[in-house]
């Protein structure tokens, strides 16, 4: 899977008819700029006042996903968020004449047909992502309700319900791959009980509604009385039951599509998170309330792990350079190089280690009672770390070295001391031109960052002999 964020190719347009609200609705879905995200615009109102897909909008979650900013509201955002997020696409403009995607066939079906008709392509910039490091959990103390996420290399989601009816009973389903969700999620049908429907219905709060865009599961006798405001609310002439306990009309997608249809109901509250996730969710008993509280733990996580910008990298695999490696490139010998290891190495960025022991022989006098890597030293550091991204780039760097020209917006946050492994990592500012070098560095140990610089050097050819 690439690793740069991703639009549609071009626009396309649905229409069809509000779940709740009733009225008939055209959604456009554009293409959007990178780190736009999901942005619903209402175009029914004046100035065209934006609502972005972030959790902190939500506002209530009784019968779908609602949000609002500054009264602006959108009402039942799940089904479209789940397929955006199952196509792959990371930035989308998402227009709208009403307040409610149209609800189609009660699934993300139609959505990801649309999606995939219009196309989807890279964007010059790469994603973010939300990797989980540690077990997180949310539950619901008042439904029993429960979402876990723990550590994995992909976007994993399990979900598994339990309404406390024969006729529905315990369902689960899993999806092993966010990729795989147009051919196993995407067409999972939104579903109620009989006796929600009726509720519903007797309120006046599901005027979008249609046999074919929603299973009910009769968990109730079937009334003379109760048949007659089927018959109404869906223009039928008739209404009766399956033998598998739904009305009739309509013919089950997968025999467990309930807990389908709740596994795309918890990715589209998830992508309110406002990020890609690298975990693997447990839900059990998921609904709108449990999800969106989930996720803005997550999304707390988020800002928090942003904030941090720590590099995730693996120490045990092969550095791009060892020591030797570092010293065929650096003019530095003891006891002034003051890097271990390089991790990585782009065109434009650079990762690199060092391992302070107590036998750094600055330790001596810094301090004898209390030993701390000095602030300058640090700085050197960085500047060695960015060194490296240089003179790598040329055929013969023993004949090149780096020297400072200019050290802006130092901050030190931390005390590195011994047994303290930093990470330093580098990346350009601007392109280099002329041997100059612009950057921004950052060293960090452990989730802390310890040091950050801004650098600016200068790449020289060293004299010979003959020139000296």
């Amino acid at each position: 899977m690439s690793d740069m964020q991703k639009t549609l190719k071009e626009e396309v347009t649905l229409s069809g008819i509000g779940l709740h609200t009733g009225k008939e609705v055209t959604l456009t879905i554009k293409p959007a700029k990178e780190n736009a995200g999901f942005v619903f615009v209402r175009t029914d109102l004046e100035g065209n006042p934006q609502v972005e897909a972030d959790v902190n909008h939500v506002t209530t979650t009784e019968r779908g996903t609602t949000l609002e900013k500054l009264g602006v509201r959108i009402h039942t955002c799940e089904h479209l968020l789940a397929a955006l997020v199952g196509c792959d696409v990371d930035n989308a403009v998402l227009e709208m004449n009403s307040a409610e995607p149209p609800i189609l066939d009660g699934s993300s079906k139609y959505f990801v047909e649309a999606i995939e008709k219009a196309g989807v392509v890279e964007q010059g910039i790469a994603r973010e992502y939300l990797v989980i490091k540690e077990v997180l959990n949310y539950v619901d103390p008042s439904s029993g309700s429960e979402i876990t996420i723990i550590p994995s290399d992909n976007y994993e989601i399990t979900t598994m319900v339990d309404f406390g009816t024969k006729v529905l009973g315990t369902q689960n389903a899993t999806l092993k791959d966010i990729s795989e969700f147009g051919t196993e999620i995407a067409s999972a049908r939104t579903f109620s009980f009989l006796h929600e429907l009726e509720m519903l219905l007797d309120a006046g709060l599901i005027k979008g509604g249609d046999i074919s865009n929603a299973i009910v599961y009769v968990d109730k006798e079937l009334t003379a009385e109760t048949a007659e405001k089927l018959k109404k609310a869906f223009g039928k002439d008739k209404v009766s039951i399956r033998p598998n306990g739904i009305l009739d009309n309509l013919t089950l997608n997968y025999p467990n599509e309930a807990a389908r249809h709740k596994l795309l109901d918890v990715i589209g509250d998830l992508a309110l998170v406002g990020v890609k996730i690298k975990g693997k969710v447990i839900a059990n008993k998921p609904g709108h309330f449990v999800n969106t509280q989930f996720a803005k733990k997550l999304n707390r996580q988020w800002k928090l792990q942003k904030k941090k910008n720590v590099p995730d990298f693996d120490l045990s695999k092969p550095p791009v350079f060892d020591i030797k490696g570092i010293m065929r490139l650096m003019p530095h010998r003891y006891p002034f190089l003051l890097i271990d290891k390089v991790l990585e190495l782009s065109e434009t960025h650079v990762v690199g280690l060092k391992n302070v022991t107590f036998n750094e022989p600055y330790f001596v006098g810094h301090f004898p009672k209390e030993p701390v890597m000095p602030g300058v030293l640090q700085v050197e550091a960085l500047a060695q770390t960015g060194g490296i991204l240089v003179l790598a780039s040329v055929p013969d760097p023993e004949n090149y070295s780096t020297y400072f020209i200019k050290i802006d917006k130092v901050k030190f946050k931390k005390k590195v001391v011994p047994g303290d492994t930093i990470i330093f990592k580098i990346e350009l500012i601007s392109p280099i031109r002329r041997g100059i070098v612009h950057m921004q560095g950052y060293g960090y140990v452990g989730e802390n960052v310890v040091v950050e610089a801004e650098l600016m050097a200068q790449v020289a050819k060293n004299k010979t002999e003959e020139q000296q």
